[in-house]
């Protein structure tokens, strides 16, 4: 199931390339580059205090028409950006610009990296591990492929849960109705969402209460991990507060701890 899983995100995600690459240029020219840039900033620099920009080399998993590779290289870290779709890797190198060369882009399967051990000082990632058939491998992938004393963050949140829960349901349709009610435009409704519901269903994050399984998966891993629940009062735009009230992003951080002597 999970190669079939795979295959399939990579169709929908090959299909949706061009409209989510819109939405991520329009990140881009809002006051939200300069928001999620220094959400991300501060995190590193809170972890690495005084250490050059040039000096991190940063990990971004999933980086989709490269939001965070953008914002990262633009703040003077050394990128690597990995995607599972060409497509989307194809619209992250168009919206890098001139900063295109100061990233490396490579096509890769976010639960099966082809990196060392150990190699990166900071992984992040963004609205990916939702949709993923084993997100505890990815996990460990990501732990595996980061320094001792290196940093995880991953920004996602409770995604496709009023699939399974009522009250997720009924806080789900307040949000189609209050998208409605203030003219704006619904995030949650569009071409080829119902492939993506049935993904959903089938992969076992949508049922999960986290982000607090994400901080158990990650303890058990080796990592001193704790969960922002607000970090989406720091980053959302208004439509994302109306038309997303009912599943608001949270922010999952690890530090690796050194292997024991």
């Amino acid at each position: 199931m999970n190669d079939a899983i795979i295959l399939e995100n990579r169709a929908y995600w090959t299909k949706r390339a061009p409209g989510y690459s819109e939405l991520n240029r329009q990140e881009l020219a809002a006051d939200r580059r300069g928001l999620w840039r220094r959400v991300l900033v501060e995190r590193i620099t809170e972890r690495f205090p005084g250490r050059p920009h040039g000096d991190i080399h940063v990990l971004e998993v999933g980086t989709g028409p490269g939001f965070f590779a953008i914002l990262l290289a633009e703040a003077g870290y050394r990128v690597t950006a990995i995607d599972l779709t060409p497509s989307m890797l194809a619209e992250a190198k168009k919206n890098a610009g001139p900063l295109g060369p100061r990233i490396r882009f490579m096509e890769m399967n976010a639960q099966a990296l082809t990196f060392l051990d150990g190699r990166f000082d900071v992984i992040l990632s963004r609205n990916v591990t939702w949709n993923l058939p084993d997100p505890e491998l990815a996990y460990a992938e990501w732990a595996r492929v980061l320094k001792p004393g290196g940093l995880l963050l991953n920004f996602d949140a409770n995604w496709y849960r009023y699939l399974f829960d009522d009250d997720a349901k009924d806080a789900y349709a307040r949000d189609r109705a209050a998208s409605a009610a203030e003219g704006v435009d619904d995030l949650n409704v569009g071409e080829g969402f119902d492939r993506m519901e049935d993904i959903a269903r089938r992969v076992p994050l949508s049922r999960a209460s986290r982000p607090e399984w994400d901080v158990g998966v990650l303890s058990r891993m080796g990592l001193d991990a704790a969960a922002d629940a607000d970090v989406w009062k720091r980053v959302w735009s208004r439509q994302e507060r109306v038309s997303l009230a009912s599943t608001p992003m949270f922010m999952v951080s690890g530090i690796k701890r050194a292997a024991a002597r």
